[in-house]
Order: structure tokens, then C-alpha cells, then sequence
């Protein structure tokens, strides 16, 4: 979930639209995901999507790792379903716009709101007969410390400033989401968490994850910033 800036978003059609009420309705969107893992999207009142919400606040949304793979069906997928509200908090619409930079174009129109998807379970299907149902508990990261989202740009800028040579080391071009033109210049940090790390260059992605979580971090961002600080030394492994 954390590598992929987009998903499927899944709503029941609302009410007054004729045959189409109650079937269900997909639509592509852009997402970010909160330091606890919970999904961020911003929605555009106009959306027939968001206008299902105003009805029916249940969604689904499908992240799909699969791209790529000579066969899809053994890549790992996972459909997250919960209730979608309106989000007012800042460091929600800080880390949307730091995930999608280019949103920033309209994300000051009327129109959109930020929404956060209160997760309630997931289905997992991480290959043939790995298929698990999972619970929120299960999904998500309980008691990030609010301290993160205050100190979150200073990590950041910390990590761009201070280790950009060992960054473009770390994210390979083969790291980027398919489909994504790379821009110009270097991979640059977007967001830390307790798993790791998001970067971005112009179109593409890339994810740099801890093998394991950071468990002291969630206390102590300051530990998060040392522990990015190592990562880039080598000094802490990464996940696969």
C-alpha cells in the first residue's frame, strides 16, 4: 500500500440515478497513506464518487502490486475496506501533497476535500491460495506519536539536504512504478514513517522500507530521524 500512489476506489452508486442506484462503482484515484497507514484522498465534490459518499460513506479501495509480473495473479493485492470522511487535519493534507506535488494546482479549489479512509479489514491475496482476511488492528500502525506529523518537513528536508548522493544510491530505476516518466534531476524524499520512506521522481514512485518497524519511533521521532540517518549509512537494513 505504501508504494503505490494510486488505487482502485470502489462506491455504491447513489440514490436518483436512475438504473444505476446501488450498483457498485469504480473509479481510479490518487492516494497517500497516513503514518498510521490510513488511506488519503483528495476528492472533488463534482466526483461521482464523492458525491456517492455523501450517501453511502462505505468504500473499498484496491491496491495492486501486480504490475509487471509475467503472471499478475501470483502478485500480492490487497482490497482495504471502511468509511470515508472529510479530514480537516493539516499534516493529512501535507502528506497528500507531498505524495502528489502536482496536485497542489487544484487542491485549493472548492471542490476538493481531503478524506481518510477509517479502515475496518482488508482482504489479502498475496498469491495463489495466500489469501487472508485481515483486521485493522492487523492493517495499521496503533499509536503513532502526534510528534511525527509536527516534526515530518524537518526529517524530510533533513534527508534531501544532507543525503541526496546516498538516496539516488538507494532507489534504483527499476524502483519506479510502471508507467511513471521519470522527470529531471533526483529522487527526492516525500515522506517518513515507521516503515520507512517514500520518494519521488517526476512521475515515478519508489518505496524504501525498514525490514521490520521502527517500534522506538513511535515515541520518539527524533529516533526516526537517526534511524533514516543510519539507513543511509547502511548501518539498518532494509526490507525486501
Amino acid at each position: 500500500m505504501r508504494g503505490l500512489d494510486r488505487a482502485a476506489l470502489a462506491t455504491a452508486m447513489r440514490g436518483g440515478t436512475e438504473s444505476a442506484a446501488g450498483w457498485p462503482y469504480p473509479s481510479l484515484v490518487l492516494v497517500a497513506l497516513d503514518h498510521d497507514g490510513s488511506p488519503l484522498l483528495l476528492l472533488s465534490g463534482l466526483a461521482d464518487h464523492t458525491r456517492n459518499i455523501a450517501e453511502d460513506a462505505r468504500a473499498g479501495l484496491l491496491f495492486d502490486g501486480t504490475a509487471g509480473l509475467a503472471s499478475p495473479l501470483t502478485g500480492a493485492r490487497v482490497s482495504v475496506l471502511g468509511r470515508l470522511a472529510r479530514s480537516d487535519e493539516p499534516h493529512h493534507r501535507a502528506r497528500f501533497l507531498a505524495r502528489h506535488p502536482e496536485a497542489v494546482l487544484y487542491a485549493g479549489f472548492g471542490d476538493f476535500v481531503l478524506y481518510r479512509l477509517s479502515v475496518e479489514r482488508a482482504h489479502l491475496v498475496a498469491g495463489f491460495g495466500l489469501i487472508h482476511w485481515i483486521g485493522s488492528d492487523e492493517l495499521l500502525i496503533p499509536k503513532v506519536a502526534i510528534a511525527l506529523a509536527e516534526q515530518e518537513a524537518g526529517i524530510v528536508a533533513s534527508m534531501n539536504r544532507d543525503h541526496a548522493a546516498a538516496i539516488q544510491g538507494m532507489a534504483s530505476p527499476g524502483m519506479a512504478s510502471p508507467g511513471g516518466a521519470a522527470g529531471e534531476g533526483g529522487w527526492t524524499v516525500t515522506g517518513v514513517d515507521p516503515d520507512g520512506c517514500d520518494l519521488r521522481l517526476g512521475g515515478a514512485v519508489a518505496r524504501i522500507d525498514f525490514d521490520r518497524p521502527l517500534d522506538g519511533s513511535l515515541d520518539d521521532p527524533g529516533s526516526l530521524r537517526a534511524a533514516f540517518d543510519g539507513l543511509v549509512r547502511g548501518e539498518i537494513p532494509r526490507g525486501p
